[in-house]
């Protein structure tokens, strides 16, 4: 609990403009980064040439380019380090499917607790551009998948950030699943089929 306490202090000393609080942030967040990425990777293909380490590397560099932002907290900052994961994974998977002639983009697989099914691996830019439509109609049910799915954090930590209750972020996860679902599914892509 000490270091949750001490990151929170060092996110708001960085917040009042103390760049000597974002470098000492790193080494405490570092792991829980690492372990985010590694979440992310893990769906990834075999021989998937971005590493854990370069996707954390990657998203550190966006995080401390932040300058306007005002920390609220741990949850916030492992909220905005998810969407800057997804950001960049979705930007790899474009880039290599636009360097292959007739090339498909990356497949990966998502957890059944995490959206909808397990049993086929869903298209992450077809999955984004779902999620970014989503955004355009609810914006708070968008994040809250980020930070559930690509963030890892658990409606405690979404309802922090999101300064709603736990309810409300239960209903909005389950709205958002069945809503990306049929998303996807009109797309003809049979990704959960």
């Amino acid at each position: 609990m000490k270091s949750r306490i001490t990151v929170s202090n060092l996110l708001a000393d960085w917040s009042s403009g103390n760049t000597s609080a974002r470098d000492e942030l790193m080494p405490l967040v570092y792991d829980e980064l690492r372990k985010l990425a590694r979440h992310f990777m893990a769906t990834e293909r075999d021989g998937h040439s971005l590493q854990a380490t370069a996707l954390v590397n990657e998203a550190y560099l966006h995080l401390v380019d932040q300058t306007r932002v005002h920390w609220q907290g741990r949850a916030h900052f492992f909220a905005l380090a998810s969407q800057i994961m997804r950001h960049i994974l979705v930007d790899y998977a474009r880039n290599r499917g636009a360097q292959k002639r007739g090339g498909k983009a990356q497949r990966i697989s998502l957890d059944e607790a995490m959206i909808v099914s397990s049993e086929k691996s869903p298209d992450l830019i077809v999955l984004d551009e779902a999620l970014s439509r989503l955004g355009e109609i609810d914006p708070r049910k968008c994040r809250v998948v980020e930070m559930r799915f690509f963030g890892g954090l658990n409606f405690d930590e979404i309802a922090e950030v999101q300064g709603v209750s736990k309810a409300t972020v239960e209903r909005d996860w389950t709205s958002a699943k069945a809503w990306l679902y049929r998303a996807v599914a009109a797309t003809g892509k049979g990704l959960f089929e």
